[in-house]
């Protein structure tokens, strides 16, 4: 089981949506936004295996990710920077991991009206957990470079 998060960090993740993820692959390093959420130490996303950063992780699942919003002035940048593992989820964790997903995302809940461009493209998804090995709180109001590490195992 992962260490408890610091409030701060728990509070960041909690409140944003969207990491950018880097991979390597045959044809080098790659990055790609998408949506997560973060659920018992790890942050579930779908994404489509067929795309760029899934065909990367299908062969070497580690990883880095960022999550940050746009800022204008330096010293408001706060963010985290995280290095993992990914995994593709199958069967009921993948189940289990669509429903916490639905928690923060509730246009794919069960109980919503979901689109059908939606019903479509989760057919063609798989679902991922990344679990971050060793994770960096970044906060310039505490200084220009302020970061806290945090190991969650």
């Amino acid at each position: 089981m992962a260490a408890p998060l610091p409030p701060e960090l728990a509070a960041y993740l909690a409140n944003h949506k969207v990491m950018t993820l880097a991979t390597q692959g045959a044809d080098g390093p790659w990055a790609a936004a998408v949506f997560y959420a973060w659920v018992d130490g790890a942050l579930i996303f779908l994404s489509s295996p067929k795309s760029r950063h899934g065909a990367n992780l299908a062969q070497d699942g580690r990883c880095a990710a960022t999550i940050q919003e746009d800022y204008d002035d330096w010293r408001q940048i706060k963010g985290v920077q995280l290095e993992g593992r990914v995994e593709q989820l199958q069967g009921e964790e993948a189940s289990r991991a669509r429903a916490a997903y639905a928690g923060k995302f509730p246009i794919i809940s069960p109980l919503a009206k979901i689109p059908p461009a939606i019903v479509e493209a989760l057919a063609r998804i798989a679902w991922y957990r990344l679990v971050p090995e060793r994770m960096y709180f970044i906060d310039n109001g505490k200084g220009f470079g302020h970061r806290d590490e945090f190991l969650p195992s």
